[in-house]
């Protein structure tokens, strides 16, 4: 029973219900052509050829042309579910082997990518591994060198004689250089090869004589005065003191780069030089501004100054310097050392300044244990800077403070009242600022600025998410109204 066509364009009741229903192969003016169809099927037996049938299927893949012929309903069925349930299957299968092809090189990239940050994880840990192991390798070096030159000073004084013979031994430098080349290096070369390429330091045409007398000659008179005056400063004070003085070392750096070299000026260093004053005018105070006290910090900050004088002359005149060029520079200093600066100590032992009953009588021991472990410090910092980051190697310097400390009261040589400990903490914090980078403030900027925005990021989630959630409990809870005409 065919009902006439309604004004919305369904046909029959059937169609009415395959469309409130939602028969998934539903299209308008189905039953119609059901009808038409039911009467064009032909009978055919078994085994027989009905090539009308086949024709009706292949047809029958195209179900928008009404016109066309059908076979039976059950025919029908069968091609709409292949053309349709099939040809979905095949366009998702077609879609998924496209979506594999473009994701595999997302997936490699996002793989490499992994990978990249593994390896720069690595790296960044191994660094702060070495950082640590150089950190404690560097103040203990410091404070042994410290100690030991105390502990020699009970027998024996001739603190130039200690600083010529420990300056000697920096001519083992570039060897020890060479022989982690050897270890390490993949490609091996020669001494002489090694020894030219390094002493380009000194310009394109490498190590000349006037250049070693021009170049060295200034330098190793600054080197020796440093240590020098620092082994006097450790006569008249206690070796906790004169570690405190030695670092303000980097705030005549900074007050140096700023006039000689044209640095850029920065507030916060200004404030730590200033704490860095303060600390050595209290250290003086510290003993009621004792003749040796005086004397001592006088000492002790003319070696931090000769120090930092060194430190801005190097980087006016020969700029930065890899290891190797490094160890070449202070192999240098050490033979300048052994070879214009020996008549010294012989004068000061033929003038009985500084003089011993026999070379045998000499603390042996306590001379190459302290030239050892200067030359280890000055080993360590050279390495530390290609090992790991170079403020490590500052905070080593400053850590020999209370390491000395630490010493200095297991052997009660110091007293510490409230005026030597606050003179010593602010020399160690205006330190410290001077470690912090140019750019200090712009990055603690961007950091302050990076914790705001996550702050209002999560404030926003916070406030979507109740919606989100409610929004999709109405379309849950809600009815689809389904029009029947």
């Amino acid at each position: 029973m065919d009902v006439k066509a309604a004004p919305n364009g369904v046909a029959t009741i059937e169609d009415r219900i395959l469309r409130i229903t939602g028969y998934y192969g539903y299209y308008p003016g189905y039953s119609s052509q059901k009808s038409t169809s039911r009467s064009s099927v032909t009978r055919c037996k078994p085994g027989a050829n009905c090539p009308s049938s086949h024709s009706s299927v292949s047809r029958q893949l195209s179900p928008l042309s009404v016109t066309e012929d059908s076979s039976a309903p059950i025919l029908e069925l069968q091609s709409r579910g292949s053309s349709g349930v099939c040809g979905h299957r095949a366009e998702r299968q077609n879609r998924s082997g496209d979506d594999g092809t473009q994701t595999h090189p997302e997936d490699s990239s996002q793989g490499n990518r992994i990978k990249a940050r593994c390896l720069s994880c690595t790296s960044m840990v191994l660094k702060a591994i070495w950082g640590l192991l150089i950190i404690l390798s560097v103040s203990s070096s410091w404070v042994g060198t410290t100690q030991i030159v105390k502990i020699t000073y009970k027998n024996f004084y001739c603190p130039f004689f200690m600083t010529w013979f420990s300056t000697n031994w920096n001519i083992m430098f570039f060897p020890v250089y060479y022989s982690g080349h050897l270890a390490t290096a993949q490609e091996k070369q020669s001494p002489m090869k090694k020894f030219r390429e390094c002493s380009r330091i000194f310009g394109e045409d490498g190590l000349t004589l006037k250049l070693f007398l021009k170049r060295t000659a200034p330098f190793s008179i600054l080197w020796t005065l440093t240590n020098y005056l620092y082994l006097l400063a450790l006569k008249k004070l206690t070796a906790t003191d004169v570690s405190a003085l030695f670092c303000c070392n980097k705030a005549f750096v900074f007050l140096l780069s700023w006039i000689v070299l044209k640095d850029r000026f920065m507030g916060v260093r200004i404030v730590a030089a200033i704490m860095a004053i303060t600390g050595i005018v209290m250290m003086a105070y510290a003993d009621n501004f004792h003749a040796d006290s005086i004397v001592g910090v006088a000492f002790a900050v003319g070696s931090a100054s000769t120090s930092a004088l060194y430190k801005v002359l190097f980087k006016m005149f020969l700029g930065s310097a890899n290891f190797g060029e490094a160890a070449h520079f202070v192999s240098t200093l050490g033979f300048f050392n052994l070879i214009f600066i020996s008549f010294t100590p012989v004068i000061l032992y033929l003038t009985k300044v500084e003089h011993w009953s026999s070379f045998a009588a000499l603390p042996w021991g306590c001379l190459c244990g302290m030239a050892g472990l200067w030359l280890a410090f000055n080993i360590l910092v050279n390495v530390g800077v290609v090992l790991t980051y170079p403020i490590l190697i500052s905070i080593g310097t400053v850590l020999s403070v209370p390491g000395n400390a630490a010493v200095d009261l297991v052997k009660q040589e110091v007293i510490f009242n409230v005026v030597r400990l606050a003179a010593t903490i602010i020399i160690c914090i205006g330190f410290l600022l001077m470690l912090l980078p140019e750019e200090w403030d712009e990055i603690t900027l961007r950091f302050i600025n990076s914790l705001k925005e996550k702050k209002s990021e999560e404030h926003v989630d916070d406030i979507t998410d109740p919606s989100v959630h409610l929004r999709s409990r109405n379309r849950a809870i809600g009815t689809v109204s389904i029009p029947l005409a």
